[in-house]
Parts: C-alpha cells; sequence; structure tokens
C-alpha cells in the first residue's frame, strides 16, 4: 500500500509539472502575441468539443490533444512580434515567415518527454487531407488524427475572431468554409462532428 501510494504521488506529481510547464507556455505565447490572446484556450475546447462529438477517445486521449491545441502555436515565438500584430495585408514573404511557425514548434517541443506525440501534432496543425498543407506537405492518413482536429478547431476559431488585418467573419461563414473544403483540406468525419456541435447549439466564448 506504501508503495501504491508512493506510485500515485508520483504520477501526480508528474501530471502537475506537464500542466504547470503547458501553462507557462501558452502564457509565453498569448505575451508574444496579444491580438490571439486566449485563441489557443478557444481552440483547445473546440478541439476537445469534436473530438468527443466524434467518439472513441478516452480521458488520456482526450488530454493528449487539450494539451496540444493549449501550444499549437508555441512556434510563433520566433516569428517578430510586428508580423503577428501588423494591421493590413500581409506581403508573400512576411506571410512566409508565419508560415514557419509549425515546424518551429516543433523544433521546441521534440526534446521534450510528454506522454503523447504533441510535437508533431503542433508541427502537422496546418498540413491538409490534399498535401497543400505545411510545412511538410503531408496528406491523408500521414497527418495524425489530433492534428487534423487540431487544424479544423484553428480555422473556425481564427476565421471568427478579429485579426489585426481584419475584423471577425463570424462562425457561420467560418462553418462554410470547412464545409466547402471537407474532404480535399479537411477529414470529413472531423468536418461534421464540428458542424453537428453548432448545430446543436455550441458556441465559441468570443461569441
Amino acid at each position: 500500500m506504501k508503495l501504491e501510494a508512493k506510485l500515485m504521488n508520483s504520477l501526480e506529481k508528474v501530471t502537475r509539472v506537464v500542466d504547470e510547464t503547458v501553462n507557462a507556455l501558452a502564457s509565453a505565447i498569448e505575451k508574444s502575441d496579444p491580438y490571439t490572446a486566449g485563441h489557443q484556450q478557444r481552440v483547445a475546447q473546440l478541439a476537445c468539443a469534436i473530438a468527443g462529438e466524434m467518439g472513441g477517445f478516452d480521458d488520456d486521449r482526450m488530454k493528449g490533444l487539450r494539451t496540444a491545441a493549449m501550444i499549437h502555436d508555441i512556434g510563433k515565438l520566433y516569428v517578430p512580434s510586428e508580423l503577428l500584430s501588423k494591421p493590413g495585408q500581409l506581403t508573400d514573404i512576411e506571410f512566409g515567415l508565419i508560415k514557419t511557425h509549425p515546424q518551429a514548434g516543433y523544433e521546441i517541443l521534440k526534446e521534450i518527454e510528454f506522454p503523447w506525440p504533441i510535437a508533431r501534432i503542433v508541427q502537422q496543425h496546418h498540413e491538409r487531407l490534399d498535401g497543400s498543407g505545411y510545412p511538410v506537405g503531408l496528406a491523408g492518413d500521414d497527418i495524425l488524427l489530433e492534428a487534423r482536429i487540431v487544424g479544423v478547431a484553428d480555422v473556425v476559431e481564427s476565421m471568427s475572431s478579429h485579426r489585426p488585418y481584419r475584423p471577425g467573419k463570424g462562425t457561420k461563414f467560418a462553418l462554410r468554409e470547412i464545409k466547402m473544403a471537407r474532404e480535399s483540406s479537411y477529414d470529413p468525419i472531423v468536418v461534421d462532428s464540428c458542424l453537428a456541435l453548432f448545430r446543436n447549439g455550441f458556441v465559441l466564448p468570443t461569441e
């Protein structure tokens, strides 16, 4: 019983350290990009809701998904802050710099021994089913399911919310966009689950 209690205390300590690390990383990201403050939390909330609607995610896998979503933009720490808050349209070169953030996030996280493939999820959240995404151009099942879920949640939240270079377009617009790209860019099961959520009354906190 003493050994079991010791093991439980050790597990609780590891879990607490992981949670504190993730929260610290999320806070650092938001300080570098004030316009997306709360973005990662909302993406995490929506991603987990989508996974719940899909089914098949136990508590441990759901925690991994939430963790990845909470820090999916950590690579933006390597993007000049003036680009992240620049009003007006970005140039191709500027957008190219921003597009480096998934790979930068992978490089930051790859040495951390999470119990889930966090670094790969972060790296892949802008990949698309048809291979048109970045940074690698992965396609189909080569993209982790968690990354496909975070990718859809990220698009919906980003389109719905205000950005320095454009006003928020609203959830209806965002849902129409992912529906149009269902099967080409986005996993159809993930898209259908997201659409079902909003039909059943899910509302992003920004609204």
